[in-house]
Formats: structure tokens, C-alpha cells, sequence
């Protein structure tokens, strides 16, 4: 679960390139027939139209307009969607100035894409269709993950489906939150005008200071978003920062609504919490979790760890109307800090 946002890799890209290459490397599904596959993509559909009414029912979040039904695709239509939503989103061109650079970068963008295709359940792109948005879901990968921990599949479609569906309820009942995302996109790609030099001293001060082998403040893999960090100007940091949080909120918050709905549309909620946040935490062999680490799905599966119990606390403290109160704007979205003691944002906004 997640948006295209949490993969955004660069500007040089041949993204049509990145798309042949990463539905080409993409691994096949799982074995399924006709029936079941076609069973799949049917119960998703509905699954999404029947979780917006609930959506909204436990959020308060109000939207306007017809709703689009989702898209349900395979693990390569996947693949070219993220390709052409990240284009959009770096104001990219079909191919980039460089033929080489960008041949490069796309096969590397490709690659990446054609890893997290595997096990990405479904996606909510605010970016796409004109900045309309468009909800994807993976149905190779919710079948292989029902199979896995062995529940009843019409619950867990309609669970994955009251995530994503948030997601889409967050954004169109909030539009500053896209050009807000997008704007700290920008300024985390935008070359910040500093030589090789400048940059190598602060990588160089990190090491000698800290050393990359050491943890990350948020527990992800070690030194990653340190090293990143690192090589930042200090308005990219800031920018980093906030859409570090924001992802929190927005994760957590999804996650919040997903059990939220309770056992009257999803009978088995607390069975599948259980064994999906045991999957969650399930070692993995080493080149997998260095490839998680390296792009940072770690860090993300803590950003529902957190923000759901940012959510929680709040909610449970003064009820969902006054917790809306965080979708007024930038200013009272949630402070790094504040994340990780939700009283003193009750405190600060409240």
C-alpha cells in the first residue's frame, strides 16, 4: 500500500524505457485460472465502490463529484502506471535530453519497479489523470497474500480496499494535500546548486560523526535516511521532514479507518489485523531486506506503526470531527515530534 510519491527516484528518466523494463523483470502471479482471476478482479471492483460510503461514514470526510471506479491490474499494468504517474508528477518529457543518462536511469527505475510490483496490494495516485487521481489495485498480489495467510478472501479484499479507498477519501476532501505533496516533491529533486565537493564534505562529516552502520532515529535499516539526509541542503531536509510526516499521517490514519469499520462489513477484521501485522514483521532473506532497506519499505512499514497510534490516541481522546482538524492545512498537520507524542500536538492545535 502505497502512493507514487514514496518512489520517486529522479528527473533523467526515460520512463518509457523504465516501463518496458520493469514489465519485462516483474514476476509472474501466482497460479490462478480464469474463473478465479476474473472472480478477483469483479469482488475488487465492488469492494472499492462498497468501501467509500464507509469510508466517509467513519471519517467525516466529505467529497464531492462523481466517484471512478478503481482499476484493477496486474503486476506489468501496475508497472506502466507508476511509470507514467511518476512522469507526470517530475514534470518529465517521454525522454530525456541525455538518450544515454536516461536509457540508464530507466533501467534502474524499471528495476525498482518491477520489485515493489510483486508485493504492492494496491495504490491511490493523486497525480494521475490531471491531478484527478486514480486508484489501482494489484489482484495477483492480494491473491497471493489471502492464500498466504490462509483468510476468507471477500474480507480481505474489502480490508485492502477501505485502506486505499481512505486514501483517495484523503485526498479529494482535502485538495491542498497534492499540490502540498508536490511542492515538497520539487524541492527534493530541484538541484540545489551545490558542488560535488560541498556535498562529499557533508557525507563525509556524517560518517565521521555518526557512521553508516549505525541505526536510523525512526529504526529503518541502518544509516539509509541518514545518508540521505546527509547530501541535503537544509531546505530539503525540512521538506524531507514534512513528507516523512505527512505519509505518517496519511498511513496511519488509513489504517486506523481499516479496523475502524468493524466486524459488520469485515467479520474476520481481527484475524486478518493479526496474521497481516505478523506478515509484516516476518524476517526475509538478505537480499530482499537489503532491497527493502535500500528503498526504504522499512521505514514505511513503521510510518503505519506510528501514525496509527498517533490516530488512535487522538481519536480516542477527543472523537474523529476534532481529529479532522488536522486536514485544515500545512499548519496544522502534525510536527516530527508530535508523531511520536500526540499530546502535545492535542495541546498545540486543539
Amino acid at each position: 500500500m502505497t502512493t507514487s510519491a514514496d518512489l520517486t527516484i529522479g528527473t533523467a528518466v526515460d520512463w518509457r524505457f523504465a516501463a518496458t523494463v520493469g514489465q519485462r523483470l516483474a514476476r509472474p502471479g501466482p497460479p490462478s485460472s480464469d474463473y478465479t482471476r476474473r472472480q478477483a478482479i469483479t469482488e475488487l471492483t465492488s469492494s472499492a465502490a462498497k468501501a467509500e460510503p464507509l469510508v466517509r461514514d467513519v471519517t467525516g470526510l466529505a467529497t464531492e463529484g462523481a466517484i471512478p471506479a478503481a482499476r484493477v491490474v496486474d503486476r506489468g499494468e501496475w508497472v506502466g502506471a507508476a511509470a507514467e504517474s511518476m512522469r507526470l508528477m517530475m514534470n518529465g518529457t517521454e525522454k530525456p535530453r541525455g538518450f544515454l543518462t536516461g536509457r540508464i536511469t530507466g533501467a534502474q527505475t524499471g528495476a525498482v519497479l518491477a520489485f515493489v510490483s510483486s508485493g504492492i496490494l494496491g495504490q491511490y495516485d493523486p497525480f494521475a489523470a490531471d491531478r484527478e487521481g486514480c486508484l489501482l489495485l494489484v489482484y495477483p498480489n492480494v491473491i497471493a497474500v489471502e492464500r498466504q495467510l490462509r483468510i476468507a478472501p471477500a474480507d480481505f479484499r474489502l480490508w485492502v480496499c477501505l485502506h486505499e479507498v481512505t486514501h483517495r477519501v484523503q485526498f479529494t476532501a482535502n485538495r491542498w494535500l497534492a499540490d502540498y505533496m508536490s511542492q515538497g516533491l520539487a524541492l527534493l529533486t530541484r538541484d540545489a546548486g551545490e558542488d560535488v565537493g560541498q556535498v562529499a564534505g557533508r557525507l563525509a562529516e556524517y560518517v565521521r560523526n555518526r557512521g553508516v552502520g549505525t541505526p536510523d532515529a525512526d529504526g529503518s535499516s541502518p544509516g539509509i535516511l541518514g545518508v540521505v539526509r546527509a547530501v541535503q541542503s537544509e531546505p530539503q531536509r525540512q521538506a524531507l521532514d514534512q513528507l516523512l510526516v505527512l505519509g505518517t499521517l496519511l498511513e496511519g490514519h488509513a489504517d486506523h479507518v481499516m479496523d475502524a469499520v468493524g466486524p459488520m462489513a469485515v467479520p474476520s477484521v481481527a484475524l486478518i489485523r493479526r496474521r497481516f501485522d505478523e506478515r509484516r514483521q516476518r524476517k526475509q532473506p538478505p537480499l530482499q531486506r537489503l532491497m527493502r532497506a535500500l528503498l526504504g519499505l522499512d521505514a514505511k512499514l513503521i510510518q503505519y506503526t506510528r501514525g496509527k497510534a498517533f490516530v488512535d490516541h487522538v481519536v480516542g481522546r477527543v472523537g474523529m470531527e476534532r481529529f479532522n482538524t488536522v486536514w485544515s492545512g500545512p499548519d496544522t498537520l502534525p510536527l516530527p515530534a508530535e508523531i511520536e507524542d500526540p499530546q502535545r500536538w492535542i495541546d498545540r492545535v486543539l
